[in-house]
């Protein structure tokens, strides 16, 4: 890609789209949690990020292609094909991004704490109100792609910077990518549910709407921009698994209340450490106005309230947040609560909007039928590990 063609790109809503999803994934349970499981399985983790990845890749696609080629949102075309599903869509849906937006504000929090010394709850109510002044208004879309795109890139360098200093044992890493030694199906879940799950893949899907990138005209487009999400998400995953597989492959037991915190500080010192507030403040606040932004907008064709009342809705939603993590203080483990209850909403999400191309025939509705069939093996094998989980966790 030719210079002006990047910043082209850079400039365009197809950028806006791919940085809003991948830094809607990017918040502080991915931290969290990539954090954990590289402590967990070390090297093998590689191989958990590449399956994974493979996955989002099959749910994105099919969720963006469906949704920008009917130029409708996605529980509009639940309710077209079965009444009352977009409901219960838009219902899981928002209820995912509220609770995921719970742990987004606790690692505002708790990034500002780190860089200023002031209060977790100082610092979650501030950075709070810097979403609210980017959304508040009916024209959110350009403010918040030119947001999203800073702090993504920003957040990726200073945790490369990190990667590279912790010098983790790269061809290690490269075996147990492709053969691993373990594979932790619980792990994927997370994975593709802190990725793909909830409200995260329909972030960019419902931008690219709102930009009028909809239609035959805009199908490749958009099909590279739904790759490129994925690949920006599982870039900066790696890029952190690296960093933390450098530090426990030399020896260092993990901080198990900010595992996230201990990479950052092992690899680099008390640079690190602030590096660390910079890029959890940047994960926490992107993931805000990413869930806030997606969750309130799939009420935007179902209610007449949020329709004529969409910014005040947005600062309800962001409020009632704020609220709860007050009330609970630091959720820690809702961190990882969240990605797997995302996990358990993709396949139902997924199913809908295949169901819903299904006239009888998928190609009528202009979807390969390559595409159509790796959405149903992304559903079927996400509702097994689903079921695995919770027979695990019973």
């Amino acid at each position: 890609m030719h210079k002006s063609n990047v910043g082209s790109w850079l400039n365009g809503p197809l950028a806006g789209a791919a940085f809003l999803m991948a830094t809607s994934a990017i918040g502080p349970g991915f931290l969290n949690n990539t954090a954990v499981y590289t402590a967990r399985l070390g090297a093998a983790f590689g191989f958990v990020i590449l399956l994974s990845m493979l996955i989002d890749i099959g749910a994105q696609w099919n969720i963006w292609r469906i949704v920008t080629d009917a130029g409708k949102p996605a529980q509009d075309l639940a309710n077209a094909k079965l009444r009352g599903s977009g409901q219960v869509l838009a219902g899981m849906v928002s209820f995912g991004g509220w609770v995921f937006n719970i742990g987004n504000l606790a690692g505002c929090g708790l990034g500002v704490e780190i860089l200023t010394g002031l209060p977790m709850v100082y610092g979650a109510v501030l950075s709070g109100a810097i979403a609210l002044f980017i959304l508040y208004n009916r024209e959110a879309g350009v403010q918040m792609d030119r947001f999203v795109k800073g702090l993504g890139l920003m957040m990726i360098g200073l945790t490369g910077y990190v990667a590279f200093t912790s010098n983790p044992p790269l061809k290690q890493v490269v075996v147990q990518t492709f053969w691993p030694d373990r594979i932790d199906w619980e792990a994927v879940l997370v994975l593709v549910g802190g990725t793909v799950g909830g409200y995260i893949s329909f972030a960019g899907a419902q931008r690219l709407l709102d930009a009028g990138m909809v239609g035959e005209a805009n199908r490749k487009a958009v099909a590279r921009s739904a790759v490129q999400g994925i690949l920006l998400t599982s870039f900066m995953r790696f890029v952190l698994f690296l960093a933390a597989f450098g530090v426990v492959s030399g020896g260092v037991e993990l901080a198990k209340g900010n595992p996230a915190a201990a990479v950052f500080q092992s690899a680099a010192g008390s640079f690190g450490y602030y590096f660390f507030g910079v890029v959890l403040w940047s994960a926490g606040i992107t993931s805000v106005v990413g869930a806030t932004y997606t969750s309130v907008s799939f009420w935007r064709s179902l209610s007449a309230v949020v329709r004529r009342q969409e910014p005040l809705v947005r600062v309800v939603f962001i409020c009632l947040s704020l609220l709860v993590f007050v009330w609970l203080g630091n959720p820690a483990q809702l961190l990882l609560l969240a990605g797997a209850v995302n996990g358990l909403i993709l396949p139902f999400a997924l199913a809908i909007l295949l169901i819903s191309v299904a006239v009888p025939d998928p190609r009528e509705s202009g979807l390969a039928f390559f595409l159509y069939a790796m959405g149903w093996v992304v559903v079927l094998l996400l509702a097994g590990l689903s079921g695995m989980t919770l027979r695990m966790l019973h």
